[in-house]
């Protein structure tokens, strides 16, 4: 599994090249990101976790349905929301609130 970073919506804030436990984001001159080794991705999402510009997606593997799909993240305030882009289909949007979510 891996990431992909867009680099048109890259604000080149440095965040996700802090919190990849592997040191795989790199920054371009300008300060873009990028993944140097998209191999050797972990998948453990932390960069999409903390990008706050919507700029990076993660590859969800065959393994749990995804078959080449995207998914993004967007925070506001208390509300987390998974946007997932499949191929040829309208996203799938999941919006949690975080007040409610340890309830259950």
């Amino acid at each position: 599994m891996s990431i992909l970073i867009e680099q048109s919506a890259c604000a080149a804030c440095g965040s996700c090249t802090e919190v990849c436990p592997g040191n795989l984001i790199k920054r371009r001159p300008d300060g873009t990101a990028y993944l140097k080794h998209p191999e050797e991705c972990w998948g453990c999402a932390s960069c999409l976790k903390e990008c706050r510009h919507e700029a990076i997606s993660y590859f969800l593997g065959a393994d749990i349905g995804g078959r080449g799909s995207l998914m993004q993240t967007k925070s506001r305030g208390d509300l987390q929301t998974w946007i997932i882009r499949r191929r040829g289909e309208d996203p799938i949007t999941i919006t949690v609130d975080r007040r409610n979510a340890n309830k259950y």
